[in-house]
């Protein structure tokens, strides 16, 4: 590998353990993956706090636990400082809300302790699977990383940043010694598209949009680029959000070209791989239900919890919300949470929709969902999602019902404490 002068002092140990530990496991990895060079990361999206996962390690050392699985090393070095502009990703735990999603009081304070550790090194406390609304905006060309599996397909899609989906240890590493390997979606030549999906259907509302990614990801091959084409031009921020995150749950893209809308596909030529198309795919009405069949429980039922934002709501779904619910109560014995980021839940308090949707009996979370957290009420019986990806991943962990539908049927399903067979099919 070609190192620069500055990789070769922090390889040799000049800018302290971390930084050598560090950038000696991002040369591992370049090593591994067949890189000759790294680039310089400007950005790190970062999964911070007391994840399920970390209980791997048999320790209550917390530079210990960090120091394995953050850092994969063996010997206890304490996480000081990070290189770049970091925020934090989802936490397990709501730090406003904390009792009312379930967690104990030791569980809040082992997380908070996490976080204070990453706030100390230099990590802003952001805590949203939602980067980009709240400063985290890589521009094109840009390095960065991010242990957000959609936030990846919409960061390098939508402005052609550059990231691949390294996963939690080489994210951690690469905002303390700022590099990561060449390689992937870090090279021009990698982010060409393999396959052509011709959407046929009209989707319109951000549902249908969440439906469409899904239906695509179930048709997409491993470490595949697809290419929309056909009625897309109602792409837009909140229907991307969705339809991205659900791609990336069924498949594992890390680039999403639509041809029109996404700068490096001003047309097909543009963006298509050398060696041609590889499939040609068409997605209509009769996948759009199929995947929503898949979703979404068959049965009508009761339901008891009814969990919106995933991935966190925006200011303007916050106040759609607000809207819906005005004058409205929750059941008795349902519960309601709506999940978004701290600084847009700072925007809806200001604006009056956290009020009016604890007024209604809802609670506006921040920082975390029930995916991330693994919880919900005890007791629960049915639980409805607006989200694919939340009802694609907690159908398994649990034997209770799981309704799939938009947020109004959501909402509704909150206030009337039942599902019925959903209303509407996808239409040609």
């Amino acid at each position: 590998m070609y190192f620069s002068e500055e990789e070769k002092r922090v390889l040799g140990g000049e800018s302290g353990p971390l930084k050598q530990k560090t950038l000696d496991f991002i040369v591992k990895y370049a090593n591994v993956l067949g890189a000759e060079r790294l680039c310089k990361v400007s950005k790190a999206h970062l999964f911070c706090g007391a994840h399920h996962y970390l209980e791997a390690v048999r320790s209550k050392d917390m530079d210990e636990i960090m120091s394995e699985m953050w850092f994969c090393s063996s010997e206890k070095i304490p996480f000081d400082a990070v290189g770049c502009f970091s925020q934090s990703d989802c936490s397990p735990v709501d730090h406003l809300n904390w009792s009312k999603m379930g967690c104990r009081g030791d569980e809040f304070r082992k997380n908070e302790r996490y976080l204070d550790r990453c706030l100390k090194a230099g990590v802003h406390l952001v805590g949203s699977c939602v980067p980009y609304m709240t400063g985290f905006i890589p521009l094109f060309g840009e390095h960065y990383v991010t242990t957000e599996s959609h936030a990846v397909l919409m960061m390098n899609s939508l402005w052609g940043a550059c990231a691949n989906a390294d996963g939690i240890e080489a994210a951690f590493c690469s905002a303390v010694c700022t590099r990561t390997p060449l390689w992937g979606m870090h090279l021009p030549e990698s982010r060409k598209g393999t396959h052509l999906f011709d959407v046929t259907c009209k989707p319109e509302t951000v549902e249908e949009w969440d439906l469409l990614g899904y239906s695509i990801g179930l048709k997409l091959p491993p470490h595949s680029i697809p290419i929309l084409t056909g009625n897309v031009e109602r792409a837009d921020m909140l229907r991307l959000k969705s339809c991205f995150a659900s791609l990336a749950t069924t498949s594992g893209p890390e680039l999403c070209h639509i041809i029109g809308a996404t700068p490096e596909a001003s047309s097909l030529q543009a963006c298509l791989s050398p060696s041609g198309l590889k499939d040609q795919i068409e997605i209509g009405p009769r996948q759009l239900n199929e995947a929503r069949e898949i979703l979404c429980d068959q049965e009508a039922g009761e339901v008891d919890y009814v969990s919106l934002g995933c991935p966190h709501y925006s200011i303007d779904q916050i106040s759609a919300v607000a809207g819906f619910l005005n004058g409205c109560k929750v059941k008795a014995g349902v519960t309601l949470h709506v999940w978004t980021a701290l600084p847009i839940k700072a925007v809806a308090d200001r604006c009056g929709y956290t009020k009016t949707i604890e007024d209604a009996g809802g609670v506006l979370m921040v920082g975390s969902c029930p995916l991330v957290s693994e919880k919900w009420p005890a007791g629960t019986r049915a639980m409805a999602f607006d989200s694919a990806k939340q009802a694609h991943y907690i159908k398994p962990l649990t034997k209770t019902k799981v309704f799939f539908g938009n947020w109004e049927e959501c909402l509704q399903a909150s206030i009337s404490g039942t599902w019925g067979r959903w209303s509407t099919w996808i239409q040609l």
